[in-house]
């Protein structure tokens, strides 16, 4: 990983729990082709990633014959690990579960400020032109019905953290059965049905082929007026051009914190909206989070040297259908 990604996701307290458990060499790489690097990588067991981490290869792999897992101090695994790491039967762990409870806070904290219109009547404030919204029926969380597209470990979140809050919840997700969603709290729904019957519609779905512009023109029509949509998933999931029209006229609000293209270039339409905020990309861990990373990726170093369930282990299997 990158050094000062080091810093945060392993700092002192952390680094000395790995060295109680591990032989560890006091050097942290972003270039596997660096003799220090390829030393390090011959001894090595456990390789422990994070943002920065360069492709791991056969290049790489072949610098790291004893090389028996992986633990990724981040999200997604898809452009840090090649396809020869499952092939030869190394251990994959990402530390996307502890990503996942800011993500959750951050897309529940923009459902309640969105179903204030915080950020559009901030927008008229500044402008010179407040509003009291204080008694219109356009504003409050309460009794509005939340549609959550993909049951994830972030959409899990977000249903455990809304459940009995006093609004509606509906959910879709091909992957999911009506019972299991009963117990997340939601009501399992087809796609349009959700599109149609909620007032905010909150993305945790992967981006795979077969979810790209999931929200495209049709499905943005089929969203009541006054309807918001958040999206802290991936930007691909929304045809963002479809969405600047929706949202242009007003007609829709919008939260993204991911964008396709992201970012978007200066000067585009959604930058400019008094109705649509947008973020670029910190709804996961920031900061002083970054160490709930690391301290995933040691717990699940120490969870293989025991032989214990790792948490967040990532099977060949499963990468179709994960971001």
């Amino acid at each position: 990983m990158r050094p000062d990604v080091a810093a945060l996701a392993l700092p002192g307290g952390v680094r000395a729990r790995l060295a109680a458990g591990f032989d560890v060499p006091d050097l942290v790489v972003d270039d596997f082709g660096r003799p220090e690097a390829r030393k390090a990588l011959s001894r090595a067991d456990v390789l422990i990633s994070g943002w920065g981490c360069p492709l791991v290869d056969a290049g790489v792999l072949a610098d790291a014959p004893r090389l028996r897992a992986v633990m990724h101090a981040a999200g997604s695994v898809k452009q840090v690990l090649a396809p020869e790491v499952w092939e030869r039967g190394i251990t994959v762990s990402s530390a996307a579960p502890a990503n996942a409870g800011p993500v959750a806070d951050y897309t529940v904290a923009a459902i309640h400020l969105a179903a204030k219109r915080a950020f559009r009547t901030a927008g008229e404030y500044r402008a010179g032109r407040p509003r009291d919204l204080t008694v219109s029926p356009a504003t409050g969380f309460l009794d509005r019905t939340v549609g959550v597209v993909g049951a994830s470990k972030i959409g899990r979140l977000v249903l455990a953290r809304l459940a009995g809050a006093g609004v509606r919840l509906l959910v879709h997700d091909p992957y999911l059965a009506a019972a299991e969603a009963a117990a997340l709290g939601g009501e399992l729904v087809a796609l349009d049905a959700l599109l149609t019957a909620s007032d905010i519609v909150t993305l945790h779905a992967p981006l795979l082929p077969g979810t790209r512009h999931l929200i495209d023109a049709r499905a943005l029509a089929l969203l009541r007026d006054g309807a918001i949509l958040i999206n802290t998933a991936r930007g691909g999931l929304v045809d963002t051009e479809a969405l600047a029209a929706h949202c242009a006229d007003g007609r829709i609000d919008a939260v993204l914190d991911v964008t396709d293209p992201e970012p978007l270039p200066p000067g585009h339409v959604l930058l400019g909206l008094p109705n649509v905020l947008v973020t670029p990309h910190i709804a996961g861990a920031m900061g002083t989070e970054v160490r709930l990373l690391g301290e995933f990726a040691v717990a699940e170093a120490e969870r293989f040297v025991a032989g214990e369930r790792l948490l967040g282990e990532v099977r060949a299997q499963d990468l179709p259908r994960i971001a």
